[in-house]
């Protein structure tokens, strides 16, 4: 499988061009990705920071350059080949011409935008059983990037924290129980110095919950579950006990037993 990137037409080639010279020097030392540009980010319309364009994630573009008028003529720029011919679902972020993505196993990649070559691979080598986990093969929707990092949910429920220039793990945190049958598939996302991850599993009868993490650490800051627990066991000492202990009059029969559902696996706003 491959990645393609296509362009408006042969008038582009001067600004590919040194698009990809801003791109060879950005990933020896371009700006970080900081907490203002995020919030910032629909005053950088060259990048793409963070999923969904914006905190909005109204996945709108305002640039121009391709229009109703030219899209017709777009034609292929660069091909990168995948190792896999498993799903591909991620949104690729692109921050000052280095296009990071991910592919099947939650594999990563940095790339040159203008020209395709590869920076950087990692490879979280889930292990393959987890495969069995995932209701809808073993995809990953992308990462996040915040100050020198980059962020990724793997298949088998780790967060990873990779050095933007080189791909080489900062750290790396567990966070679900792995012996249970959840998984992470979506996006993070990265809210004041946070970075938050959700999970899937619901289908087979886990407890959906959000968890927020120091970008620097990776450190558990807080978590909230989506869905009462089991009532015998009490609040669960998370963000969301006083929520909860609100909506457990509201449910019925033994819920708990079945995990509840209420998986957060991406869309994350």
């Amino acid at each position: 499988m491959r990645v393609h990137l296509f362009r408006a037409s042969a008038v582009a080639l001067a600004a590919v061009a040194l698009a990809s010279c801003e791109a060879d020097a950005d990933a020896q030392g371009g700006k970080a990705v900081t907490g203002e540009r995020l919030l910032q980010a629909a005053r950088e319309p060259q990048n793409w920071l963070t999923h969904g364009g914006t905190y909005l994630e109204q996945r709108f573009s305002p640039l121009t350059q391709v229009n109703d008028g030219n899209v017709g003529r777009l034609k292929l720029a660069w091909f990168y080949d995948l190792d896999t011919n498993r799903g591909q679902e991620a949104t690729p972020i692109v921050v000052d011409g280095v296009m990071y993505t991910t592919s099947a196993w939650s594999k990563v990649y940095a790339l040159d935008a203008a020209t395709g070559k590869a920076l950087w691979t990692y490879d979280p080598k889930v292990p393959g059983e987890a495969g069995f986990k995932a209701c809808c093969d073993t995809v990953n929707r992308g990462v996040a990037v915040y100050d020198g990092k980059v962020f990724v949910g793997t298949l088998d429920g780790r967060l990873v924290a990779l050095d933007e220039r080189t791909g080489k793990p900062v750290w790396s945190t567990v966070t679900v129980d792995q012996s249970q049958p959840y998984t992470v598939t979506g996006a993070p996302r990265v809210v004041k110095g946070k970075v938050v991850i959700g999970n899937g599993g619901g289908e087979y009868g886990v407890r959906g919950y959000v968890s927020a993490y120091d970008a620097a650490t990776g450190k558990l800051a807080w978590r909230f579950y989506t869905v009462p627990g089991d009532p015998a066991k009490g609040p669960d000492g998370a963000a969301s006990d006083a929520v909860l202990q609100k909506a457990v009059s509201t449910w019925d029969g033994q819920w708990w037993k079945a995990g509840g559902g209420g998986t957060v696996w991406d869309a994350i706003v």
